[in-house]
């Protein structure tokens, strides 16, 4: 049987697009809480409200975006998310008070949580049936090499060149983003008469939110509470203990080692189902996180951050496909919407808890009984999601035999 294409024009658009869209995001994550405390004399606790304001907006808003996909179409969605991305990013030069920088931080996040739902439901179409775990994966590695790069160049042009230069670095990659989603051709909804009644599928809360995804998005949720750690603190630690100079290499480490096994994993979730693949990679994440917890090297510190890399960067692609194969083909923009918001809600309230946390023990601790945490992990997906892919596999298992006999 010949295998479905898969790098196909629109397939490289969407990917860059989310790349430039993402890379915007950890780019500003880094450089605005600086600037907001050098530039606006802002208090520290100012600081951190900028990243919760702009998650706060693209959670709130992603019910609705999955719900103007079905009414309006994917395209639509996504072209309208990524000029007010690129809107929002040229308003940065004109925020010079911290109330006015809140301001914008919610109307970007209302783009970056449109964009990103429109994007995850397109996707979803684009790549064919047989290779959607293995298309999702190389989908979620740009976003994860935007999560390396991001932070990088934003700190880079912020020491170098200044804030002008750093919000012009901005604007670039928003309109590039912008672009890329232009080159995308998607075919028209069909047009329905308006008189038409509403389906069933569309009142009430079932018209803002996917039951199907809701199960594997409390575990990605669960997961990102731990992930959340990583993602915020894990430059505070390496400072901690006297590995700054590595850290700065920690994603790098965490991004090549997931571009390495990213062929394989998804081959092997398309061939081989979920259950497969997570298990183990549920154990890589924390075995990681008790490297980490552990680690007094530069080489520990680095090789927790291949294992996490391994770990994490494998099941956040795979829950997604999940919540995105449960999900009706009408559905998936709600499917996507609804797993990405509970996954934000679980890195907003996991950076919260760090914080929280940090200051009874140290991160040490902390990322050592993360581990434990991740572990626990493994009988939650068993019971919301694993379980049932088991179940599926031995009845589909057993039918040849069944008919067969008969």
């Amino acid at each position: 049987m010949k295998k479905q294409k898969l790098w196909t024009k629109d397939f490289l658009s969407i990917s860059l697009s989310s790349f430039f869209l993402f890379l915007s995001f950890y780019y500003l994550l880094v450089t605005l809480p600086i600037y907001s405390l050098h530039e606006l004399n802002g208090k520290p606790s100012q600081a951190g409200l900028i990243v919760t304001i702009f998650l706060l907006a693209a959670i709130v808003i992603r019910p609705f975006a999955g719900k103007w996909i079905e009414l309006y179409g994917k395209r639509i969605v996504l072209i309208s998310s990524l000029s007010i991305f690129a809107l929002g990013s040229l308003l940065y030069y004109f925020a010079n008070t911290m109330n006015g920088l809140y301001l914008l931080r919610f109307f970007h996040g209302i783009g970056f949580g449109m964009a990103t739902t429109a994007a995850g439901a397109i996707v979803a179409d684009i790549i064919p049936e047989s290779r959607r775990g293995e298309g999702m994966g190389y989908y979620a590695m740009s976003m994860n090499l935007a999560m390396v790069i991001g932070p990088f160049l934003g700190l880079t042009a912020m020491e170098q060149w200044g804030t002008s230069v750093m919000f012009s670095i901005c604007i670039f990659t928003a309109f590039f983003s912008l672009f890329s989603g232009l080159i995308i051709k998607l075919q028209k909804p069909v047009k329905t008469s308006s008189k038409v009644v509403p389906s069933i599928d569309n009142k009430g809360l079932r018209g803002l939110f996917e039951p199907t995804a809701i199960s594997i998005a409390l575990v990605a949720g669960l997961f990102a509470l731990v992930y959340a750690s990583i993602l915020s603190f894990v430059s505070v630690y390496a400072k901690e203990i006297g590995l700054i100079e590595a850290a700065s290499y920690f994603f790098v480490v965490y991004a090549i080692v997931m571009l390495i096994a990213r062929p394989f994993t998804g081959r092997w979730f398309d061939q081989y189902g979920a259950n497969v693949i997570i298990y183990p990679a549920i154990v890589c994440f924390a075995s990681g996180m008790v490297l980490l917890s552990m680690a007094d090297t530069s080489l520990s510190f680095l090789l927790s951050a291949a294992l996490i890399g391994l770990g994490w960067g494998t099941l956040f692609p795979s829950f997604q496909t999940i919540a995105i194969q449960s999900a009706e083909p009408k559905r998936r923009g709600l499917a996507t919407a609804t797993f990405l918001s509970i996954f934000d809600i679980g890195i907003g309230i996991g950076s919260f808890l760090v914080g929280v946390i940090t200051t009874k023990i140290e991160f040490s601790s902390l990322y050592f009984f993360s581990s434990f945490f991740i572990l626990g992990g493994l009988a939650v997906y068993y019971a919301l999601h694993g379980k049932k892919t088991s179940l599926k596999n031995k009845n589909e298992s057993s039918e040849p035999l069944l008919k067969a006999n008969g």
